[in-house]
Formats: structure tokens, sequence, C-alpha cells
């Protein structure tokens, strides 16, 4: 745990505690262990812990997974929301545009970082919500994608 050196009359003694339980703490001296009994009981300082919940991103790295929709559930439109608060730098399509899965749909700045924003299903551009210069918040719909 700690050590310490003591010098007691012109003597140096390199001391450690080992362990501290209740009142009785365990120390060794020069080598040799001794279990010391303390007047008071000595309360260990502990530091906090700090637990934090696991972050799950709103956005995966793999473009190639849709998120809107299963494979399987039927075909309809689906929204592109901001992962992010941020503000919109560009947008790289426009309403009635086919995109494909994974095609960059604009770009927004949020925390002094250019963050692609992709297409997560395939289909036709249905509404443009944010335009360039809009300001967003997180999961604000940015785009719909419909068939």
């Amino acid at each position: 745990m700690k050590k310490f050196k003591f010098t007691i009359n012109g003597n140096q003694y390199d001391t450690e505690i080992i362990s501290v339980e209740d009142n009785i703490a365990e120390i060794e001296i020069n080598g040799t262990s001794y279990k010391v009994e303390v007047d008071k009981e000595i309360k260990p300082v502990k530091t906090p812990k700090l637990v934090r919940p696991v972050a799950v991103p709103s956005t995966d790295i793999h473009p190639s997974v849709a998120k809107t929709a299963s494979p399987s559930a039927p075909k309809g439109t689906g929204s592109i929301k901001s992962p992010l608060p941020g503000v919109i730098l560009e947008v790289f399509v426009k309403e009635g545009e086919t995109v494909k899965m994974g095609q960059k749909l604009l770009m927004l700045e949020a925390m002094k970082m250019e963050n692609n924003i992709e297409a997560d299903k395939a289909g036709k551009v249905v509404s443009i919500m944010k335009h360039k210069g809009d300001s967003v918040m997180e999961g604000d719909v940015l785009i719909i994608i419909g068939e």
C-alpha cells in the first residue's frame, strides 16, 4: 500500500503498510512483518468508482446495414436523423433523386468535426427537411427516403 522511511535515534527503518482492517494494521519493517493494533479505528480512503452507461452510437460505421427497415419488412419511407447537434454544411442530393445504400447525403458539422451522413436504405429522396446552414439537434429528421 504505502511505503515510508523513518529515522529513529539515528537508525533508518524502511516500512510498508501492507493492509489495514478495522484497527489492525499489517506492517513490514526492514523485511519483518508485524501486526499492529491502532487505538482508534482507521477508515481507509476509498476513491469513488465512476460508472457510466455504455455509449451506443446512433449510426453504424457499416453503411450496408439498413437501419430504417429490415429487409423482410414491407418497404416504405425511412427517415435519416441527425446523430449529433450541429450545422448542415452541404447537401449532396436533391428531392426526387434516387440514392443507394451508403451514398453520402449531406455533411454535418458537429463539435468542430465534419460528419458525412449516409443513406441507410436505397430509394428516392422524398423530402429534404434541413438545408445548408440550418442548425439541427440530435434526432432531428434531415431527409426522408421512400420507394
